[in-house]
């Protein structure tokens, strides 16, 4: 017993740090953050020695699976290189919202005829026009002289609705004969019949609110800026969220780069162009030569060519815009392996991290796409190794005993879990992020394989946009994958179990057990994302606000482009089921009452306890639809998730597994 608590004497120490120290400090403090990741990577630093000295040097040359423990042993130093990164990065963080309050005072105190002159960019390629309109509507919206602004639609497809759609509106409709070069071709060609001072580049299916220039460009008063970035959020669910069950309750995969990984690039000045949302000055555009054409992620290469020129990328995290996540699992990997042959892409360019002039060592290593290159081959390693011992009996490493084990290695995962938990409290829960992982390896490590060894053979592909998901899908694939795997695992247990079919003897037989257990969980998890649940097209947002139905006051809880959900003292009678919708700052709107729930709320602003929820549906078509995309999508609502509610978050997988949520 005593040998057991001396070896969870680490563990205990890496608690007690956390609860003495970090969980007690401001995680907005730099010193903070520091000490923190510097102290996590001191117990790294301490299991790697302890894996080379003890468990890979006295492993026997003449032993069939000394090549495995070597290999496996390469895999923990690129896996530990990648962590060792992260912590540099997340040892600062910078919000630049009072830098923007204070710049924005001394930018904008000038005559109007002074401000510099805007153009927008909405690339555009295949896109329906209700995934168009609100990006379009928004741009014409924002807040800035309008004769210094300018609306570009570069349109791919050359399309006459499209263009006379545009004209109707006061934008400007832009093509070209060919597609060459794609999204960059595209907007190269937009800069040649553009004269802006500075170029916003919003995709398609992102709308910009109605401040983002009042937001960016006061950055530009510094000359060497010449790209300021914004975070990317969405108004829909994306295909994580969705296909778990865990819509309003678990935020979108991306939160955890934009919303705190991109804020600690940019203190260290490595942040990076993502494309939309962003807005750069012509003048750093045309000194690298317009967009590069050479990789299909032309943001990343945008802010390494400016980087070599001598330009920086600024990056502000408030929310300044609002798009369409992903809307399947086809567009979930069309997206992320673009992004993923992109990166990797930039290391055999000459402006690349590892040849580009001007770049500092430092930003050489941190722009290296050491991420998309390390995660996928850990995490596969991962699922694989307790597989091998199960059935073959090779160990993973030289054996010592389950106390040097639980002494070494436990310490280093507490200390990594306990470290994400509080610098990124309301974006990361290890066995979810660690299914999401293992869901995307079997798609993803092919495509990190192929982009190494042939990283221009893929051509430039549109994540689509519009699709919905309004019929359940299935990833066959992917699901294949898991399913064998975690009946490999479990049937490698099983035999083991038995007496006469067992063949693993020693101390690594518990850890094997327990590893393949945690291996199966996630497994599972993953498993759900396969299953894609009906989504319907249409996007509603949650508010509470003033309505008139009939003469019948109300509150409008929910409101689409489409359709409204008011709420209305129980008992309430319509003659028809036709009415009139009033909303503050609307012409009445003649809408469909197609259903009546009945529901107790715990709070009304009526004083009723009980309230009738009217379905209205309604079709808005010219000034007053555009009217109420600007007030829907321009920054007054939105649909994050601020906070995990654990509980929630359990309970909705557990019904997720037998086909079922509950409604949030």
């Amino acid at each position: 017993m005593v040998q057991h608590l001396v070896a969870l004497a680490p563990t205990f120490l890496v608690l007690a740090f956390f609860f003495l120290g970090p969980f007690n400090w401001s995680r907005s403090n730099t010193w903070a953050r520091a000490i923190t990741c510097a102290f996590v990577a001191a117990v790294a630093l301490r299991y790697m020695v302890w894996r080379f000295v003890e468990t890979v040097l006295p492993f026997p040359n003449d032993e069939p699976g000394l090549y495995w423990v070597w290999f496996l042993f390469i895999v923990e130093i690129l896996a530990v290189f990648e962590v060792v990164l992260f912590l540099i990065l997340m040892s600062r963080n910078v919000d630049r919202s009072a830098e923007a309050d204070r710049l924005a005072l001394t930018f904008f105190d000038r005559d109007v005829d002074e401000l510099p002159t805007v153009d927008i960019f909405i690339p555009t390629y295949n896109e329906p026009l209700d995934v168009l309109e609100r990006t379009i509507i928004g741009a014409l919206s924002l807040d800035y002289p309008a004769h210094k602004l300018k609306v570009f639609v570069l349109d791919d497809q050359r399309r006459d609705w499209l263009k006379a759609y545009c004209e109707a509106r006061g934008a400007i409709h832009v093509t070209r004969p060919d597609n060459t070069h794609a999204k960059a071709g595209n907007m190269n060609n937009g800069l040649k019949v553009s004269s802006g001072d500075f170029v916003a580049i919003f995709d398609a299916d992102f709308v910009p609110y109605r401040h983002f220039l009042r937001r960016t460009l006061p950055f530009f008063s510094d000359e060497s800026i010449g790209i300021v970035q914004t975070p990317q959020h969405f108004f829909n669910t994306d295909p994580v969220q969705s296909n778990l069950g865990l819509e309003n309750i678990w935020p979108d995969e991306q939160r955890l780069f934009f919303d705190e990984i991109a804020p600690s690039r940019d203190v260290w000045d490595v942040s990076f162009c993502c494309g939309s949302c962003s807005i750069a000055r012509r003048k750093a555009i045309e000194a690298i030569g317009g967009f590069p054409t050479e990789s299909i992620t032309e943001d990343l290469l945008t802010t390494l060519a400016m980087l070599n020129k001598g330009y920086k990328t600024r990056y502000l995290n408030e929310r300044l815009s609002m798009g369409l996540a992903a809307e399947n699992l086809t567009g979930y990997f069309v997206q992320r392996e673009r992004w993923c042959q992109g990166g990797i892409q930039t290391l055999y360019l000459p402006n690349g991290p590892l040849r580009g002039p001007g770049l500092s060592l430092f930003q050489r290593v941190m722009f290296l796409p050491v991420s998309w290159l390390v995660q996928y081959l850990v995490r596969f390693s991962i699922l694989v190794v307790p597989i091998i011992y199960l059935w073959f009996g090779v160990l993973p490493l030289y054996f010592t005993s389950a106390d040097d084990y639980v002494s070494h290695q436990v310490p280093v995962l507490t200390a990594y879990f306990l470290l994400m938990l509080w610098i990124t409290p309301t974006r990361y829960l290890p066995l979810i992020s660690s299914a999401v992982g293992a869901f995307a390896t079997f798609r993803m490590l092919p495509t990190v394989i192929s982009s190494l060894v042939r990283p221009f053979d893929k051509p430039f592909r549109v994540t689509p946009k519009g699709s919905g998901n309004e019929a359940g899908g299935f990833d066959r694939y992917t699901f294949a994958w898991i399913a064998s795997l975690t009946t490999i695992t479990a049937l490698g247990l099983l035999i083991n179990v038995v007496p006469e079919t067992s063949h693993i003897t020693g101390q690594f037989s518990p850890v094997a057990v327990f590893w393949s257990g945690i291996n199966i969980v996630v497994l599972a998890i993953a498993s759900l994302i396969c299953f894609e649940k009906p989504r319907r097209l249409f996007h509603a947002f949650k508010l509470d606000e003033p309505a008139n139905v009939d003469g019948v006051r109300g509150r409008v809880v929910s409101l689409a482009l489409d359709k409204a959900v008011v709420t209305v003292p129980a008992g309430t009678r319509f003659q028809s089921e036709t009415v009139t919708l009033s909303l503050d700052g609307f012409e009445p709107i003649r809408a469909e009452l197609r259903q009546v729930t009945q529901r107790r709320r715990s709070i009304s602003r009526t004083g009723d306890k009980q309230s009738y929820f009217l379905h209205l549906h309604f079709d808005l078509a010219g000034q007053e639809r555009d009217k109420l995309i600007v007030k829907l999508y321009t920054g007054r609502y939105s649909q994050d998730v601020p906070d995990i509610d654990k509980v929630a978050v359990s309970i909705n997988l557990f019904l997720r597994t037998f086909g079922r949520t509950r409604g949030l």
